[in-house]
């Protein structure tokens, strides 16, 4: 018989103790000892103390003294590095592996793919097709872990009849090369947010099978990390105002990125719209349309006292790691770029908006070199050269 190829487990866990002990003891469970790596993200709920008294010698542990976090964007990319396995598994504090995991996942990876678990949840989110709503449990307190296993090896049945779909989210497994070969995370998205969807956009326009296995289970409490967080000020099922904060800032930065929000299929393949160079050329020019319209353009061109927006210039340079002087700018005598929106701000209505939402599909359907009316605008096509394979790599 084959000998089993070992996985590191990569988990990073801010103030997650509880979760974190279970999600260890779970990898532990597992009939091959995989290697674990935590990264312990300024914790002050006694995480770093638990990890001393294990006397695990084969646990691998990055710290963050802080005070101040580094988030899962740093924190996974740093661990990955460190791993000494080929293979490498971006895992949640607050998941629970099930018998198997790691046998079913492995039979489904090779290089150039990335295999991902099924979640079963408590019902804090909507069902939906990916995964599993069956409750053992919203808190460490009352899941059996017992009862989980027994479910999973004895009454489990799959949601699909085939054993693997085409998808993408965490717990996701790879081999470590491929992870690096796309330069890891984007700091854009730090500390967290969006940063899961940017990654798994440039998986999938790198080549990368995504592949989701229905045999290979974990239980996911949900959203512990920052969202449901009850140091960060959330709880199960209410939001932290971190959360809110990072997720809304990131929304923007990938719409900045990608030119649409974040996108995929039912059973979570990202679905990618091609990445145009489109600038806005918007005369009476006001401070509401700059912020709604700045992060669905390549340059945002704009007339009027230019003063008034140096305050949105400097606020959204705190949110960003774009240089908004390259993004924002007075109208010149000339414009170059491959797609330019003529915008007139007096014209400019709520159906023009959700109109430059979906440009790009629109421009993709039927374009070509030309001019033509748009709502209340004017698009001018130069070219319609894609890029968004130029998105894939991070230096």
């Amino acid at each position: 018989m084959n000998k089993m190829k070992k996985i590191t487990f990569v988990i990073p866990s801010r103030n997650n103790l509880e979760f974190l002990q279970l999600a260890y003891k779970s990898i532990r469970d597992l009939e091959t000892k995989h290697e674990i790596l935590v990264l312990n993200d300024a914790s002050t709920d006694g995480t770093q103390e638990w990890i001393d008294s294990l006397g695990d010698k084969d646990l691998i542990v990055h710290h963050n003294p802080g005070p101040e976090r580094i988030g899962i964007v740093g924190m996974f990319d740093k661990g990955i590095e460190m791993a000494r396995t080929d293979i490498i598994m971006a895992f949640h504090a607050d998941m629970v592996a099930a018998p198997k995991l790691d046998k079913h996942i492995l039979k489904h990876l090779k290089r150039g793919t990335v295999v991902s678990a099924t979640r079963v949840e408590p019902p804090l989110h909507p069902d939906g097709p990916e995964k599993m709503l069956v409750d053992f449990g919203t808190e460490v307190e009352d899941f059996d872990i017992d009862k989980f296993n027994n479910w999973v090896t004895n009454e489990y049945k799959p949601k699909h009849d085939t054993l693997t779909t085409e998808g993408i989210f965490a717990p996701w497994c790879m081999y470590k090369d491929d992870f690096l070969a796309i330069g890891g995370h984007d700091e854009l998205f730090a500390p967290q947010s969006k940063e899961d969807s940017d990654l798994f956009n440039r998986f999938v326009l790198n080549g990368y099978e995504v592949i989701q296995t229905w045999e290979g289970l974990v239980y996911h409490f949900t959203s512990r990390g920052s969202r449901f967080n009850k140091h960060a000020g959330g709880a199960a099922g209410q939001n932290s105002d971190e959360w809110i904060h990072t997720t809304n800032k990131n929304m923007r930065n990938f719409i900045r990125k990608w030119g649409t929000m974040v996108k995929h299929d039912p059973l979570m393949k990202p679905i990618i719209t091609p990445k145009y160079d489109i600038a806005f050329k918007v005369i009476n020019n006001n401070l509401k349309i700059l912020e709604a319209l700045e992060p669905w353009c390549s340059v945002y061109y704009g007339d009027g006292h230019w003063v008034q927006y140096s305050y949105y210039m400097d606020k959204e340079e705190t949110l960003t790691t774009y240089d908004m002087d390259k993004r924002v700018k007075p109208i010149p005598s000339n414009l170059e770029h491959d797609v330019i929106v003529e915008i007139n701000g007096l014209t400019f209505t709520n159906q023009d908006y959700q109109m430059i939402q979906v440009l790009p599909e629109v421009l993709e359907e039927g374009g070509g070199v030309g001019d033509f009316e748009y709502g209340n605008m004017k698009i001018i096509i130069n070219d319609l050269t894609p890029q968004e394979k130029t998105l894939i790599k991070c230096e």
